[in-house]
């Protein structure tokens, strides 16, 4: 008994060797991110009211597959709250999606500025799928206009957009070919530990990551909302095809982002305020607020992101670190779950290898002094990586959800475990021919919006 114990012990030991060792190099990595941000930041400069130049005529496009319960209040919100004189809302439905294509039909008729297309498929298909059916719409409306749309904008059926989002891009475009503005999750206080965990992750991601990512010259990953493409940049990905989206990916947005940064072409992340010590302009929404429905859609952007997309997107222009950093960090999802599940297994079998020492009365194999040693330093690392991301969110929702962004780090691990098993399952499918759905969760509309936006 004591033997096997004691080969217990060892296992326990290595496994614990073996997470000890990843998360010592994943948070290097990541301290490393936070000098850079704190090289690289500024404070969010304040919009000037005075246009640069005349307006650009801008199409928003927003797919929408089974959207009823939020499709109509979104665009109605969005078409009181825009300041712009020259859009068009394009909203991609589906010929057996009925309840979406009526709610969208019924905002139409009242404002000639939507435009409501009914692809020629049924969905869901991708995303991507439906956000070419829009552009093929766009470019015949165009000829049968002799009008020229400017830039595409994209956006989600429950989207709160801000009244000035319009006018920030107007001000990028005319220089950069592709513009990002930051993404707010709104939190649901009565699901604050599963909602609340994508404020925390947005507010690193979207307050740190881009603004180190656009500073250092790499690649800007789209959100997929909130984000703005000039039209020349589409052009050049359609190839004369009518399809600029890859029709096949998961996250369509992300890769786009990476293609347009491949031509060459100049992108930005953009990090305004309306005013002096006001509102980030920025897109904000509800996301998923129970375990599964976080699961489901995290579980795309891992196989859209680590897996899929890596396949497409590669590893970007030769003798570009700065691009392979990134988009090394983009794909250590499923590395860093792997050594988190180590992790997590280490401290059970320390827990029941204490427990069996009590019981048998023997001496637990002792540490060896290296792993004391990494256990000592990604103590360290954790309490930083704990902090820092309290103090991003405590600058974009305030410091009482920077203190519950520190138990929410638990909850936002076991999504991702459950997320990147699910994402392996669904990409090692499409590896066997499956073909990629639009695999959504359900939304909501705020029927309040949040105040000072």
């Amino acid at each position: 008994m004591i033997g096997v114990l004691g080969l217990c012990d060892r296992a326990v030991a290595e496994l614990a060797l073996f997470a000890a060792v990843m998360i010592l190099l994943g948070g290097i990595d990541d301290i490393i991110m936070d000098l850079m941000w704190w090289r690289f930041r500024q404070p969010d400069p304040v919009r000037s009211a005075v246009p640069a130049a005349p307006p650009l005529p801008l199409a928003v496009f927003v797919p929408a597959w089974d959207e009823q319960e939020v499709i109509g209040a979104m665009l109605r919100a969005t078409l009181a709250r825009y300041d712009h004189p020259d859009y068009r809302l394009y909203i991609g439905c589906y010929p057996n999606d009925p309840g979406t294509i009526a709610a969208a039909a019924a905002v139409a008729v009242a404002d000639p500025r939507v435009r409501v297309v009914i692809g020629a498929h049924d969905g869901p298909t991708t995303k991507a799928d439906c956000l070419n059916q829009l552009w093929r719409a766009l470019l015949a409306d165009e000829v049968a206009s002799g009008l020229t749309t400017a830039a595409v904008v994209l956006h989600d059926a429950e989207d709160v957009v801000d009244p000035l989002e319009l006018r920030i891009f107007d001000d990028h475009l005319r220089d950069a070919a592709l513009v990002q503005l930051p993404v707010v999750p709104l939190i649901d206080t009565r699901r604050r530990m599963i909602s609340g965990h994508y404020a925390d992750e947005f507010a690193e991601s979207h307050r740190r990551d881009l603004t180190v990512r656009s500073a250092i010259g790499a690649g800007v990953p789209l959100a997929g909302v909130g984000c703005a493409i000039r039209r020349d940049a589409l052009d050049r990905l359609d190839h004369g095809s009518g399809a600029p989206f890859e029709p096949k990916s998961l996250t369509e947005d992300y890769e786009l982002g990476l293609r347009v940064a491949a031509l060459g072409l100049r992108a930005r992340f953009v990090r305004w305020r309306a005013c002096a010590g006001g509102r980030l302009i920025a897109t904000r929404a509800y996301f998923p607020d129970t375990i599964n429905t976080a699961v489901r859609q995290k579980s795309r952007w891992v196989a859209g992101i680590a897996l899929s997309g890596w396949d497409r997107t590669g590893w970007g222009p030769r003798r570009h670190g700065a691009e392979y950093w990134m988009r090394m960090r983009d794909r250590r999802g499923l590395l860093s779950v792997t050594a988190l599940l180590a992790g997590y297994l280490a401290l059970v079998g320390w827990g029941l290898s204490w427990l069996s020492h009590a019981v048998t009365h023997s001496v637990a194999t002792p540490f060896g002094p290296g792993l004391r040693i990494l256990l000592m330093l990604n103590t360290g690392l954790l309490c930083w990586r704990l902090g820092a991301r309290a103090m991003h969110t405590a600058a974009e929702h305030g410091w009482r959800e920077g203190l519950w962004s520190l138990p929410r780090a638990l909850v936002a691990n076991y999504i991702a475990m459950l997320a990147a098993r699910r994402a392996l399952t669904r990409y090692i499918a499409t590896l066997f021919g499956t073909t990629p759905r639009w695999d959504k969760t359900a939304h909501r509309f705020p029927t309040q919006l949040p105040s000072g936006s």
